[in-house]
């Protein structure tokens, strides 16, 4: 189905955006985000934010470091790069002015479908 596709594509597109945010409050384990991205319905599967982080990192948005979970096992931790928080802060005003301009995009339609609607009624 079409809409299915444009929300995945959707999901997709701002799944980057609040992975940063998420590290934006400082060290996370992937673990972390993948349970917060699951809760609010941004992903499906684990397996897309592992690729998602080493793409961050090869661009210098994210780090890691190994630490020693409560197991005993090493667990990587995720945190932003400076260069991460400029970009996040950049992209923060961005998000605002897309959201901002699809709102307004929504209300005009809806209020020429209703006035199309009210006059069709009349008739």
């Amino acid at each position: 189905m079409i809409a299915e596709k444009i929300k995945a594509q959707l999901r997709t597109g701002v799944l980057e955006y609040c992975v940063m945010q998420i590290l934006r409050r400082g060290e996370v384990y992937a673990s972390d985000i993948i349970d917060e991205l699951l809760e609010e319905d941004l992903i499906k599967v684990e397996g897309i934010i592992y690729p998602l982080l080493m793409r961050l990192k090869q661009e210098n948005l994210v780090q890691y470091e190994w630490s020693e979970a409560q197991n005993g096992l090493p667990k990587k931790h995720y945190q932003l790069t400076d260069s991460g928080q400029n970009t996040i802060k950049a992209l923060d005003q961005t998000w605002i002015e897309i959201n901002k301009s699809a709102k307004r995009i929504k209300k005009k339609t809806d209020e020429q479908l209703k006035t199309a609607k009210d006059k069709n009624e009349e008739n």
